[in-house]
């Protein structure tokens, strides 16, 4: 009687343990990225500006993204650029882009950013962002930020950029 009681609470426990379901994700959830950010192209009342031809910016976008639900989020972005030209390099701004997430469903996030620079520029960054590759602990990503601009006596401008890292 004892074989067949430890047999069918063997069983009993098998069966159940097989039977749940993954626990679900515990929120808030808290992520961090590193990244490099290239501008493509500026337009402005001055004209177009392109990166690549005489001068090089680069920016390495690092930032903490705090997940309310797995829908919503909040993210703060700091964002160090650096320009190359005429044989010198500098750093040529910071950013500071606190903004909210949107997770859109298979891989896709919009983040909507204020922006705060030091040059004394202010204004959006709506940013598409994709996952490409996810792993077990962290993920590739490839992003289009699309900073809008204003201030500092300089005339209103419109970014087109192209931005990869890893999520972790």
């Amino acid at each position: 009687m004892k074989k067949i009681s430890l047999a069918v609470l063997l069983l009993i426990t098998t069966i159940s343990s097989y039977s749940q379901t993954a626990p679900s994700q515990i929120y808030p959830k808290i992520a961090g990225y590193v990244g490099i950010l290239h501008p493509i192209l500026t337009f402005s009342s001055t004209g177009t500006d392109t990166n690549f031809g005489d001068h090089y910016v680069a920016g390495m976008p690092v930032g903490i993204n705090i997940w309310k639900s797995q829908r919503i989020g909040f993210s703060a972005e700091f964002v160090p650029s650096v320009r190359a030209e005429n044989g010198t390099s500098k750093m040529a701004n910071f950013t500071f882009h606190p903004g909210i997430l949107v997770a859109l469903g298979k891989g896709w996030t919009f983040a909507g950013r204020a922006a705060f620079e030091t040059s004394g520029r202010y204004g959006v960054t709506p940013v598409l962002n994709k996952t490409v590759i996810k792993g077990k602990n962290s993920s590739l990503f490839a992003a289009v930020p699309l900073p809008v601009r204003f201030g500092n006596d300089k005339p209103t401008s419109f970014t087109i950029g192209f931005q990869f890292g890893i999520a972790f």
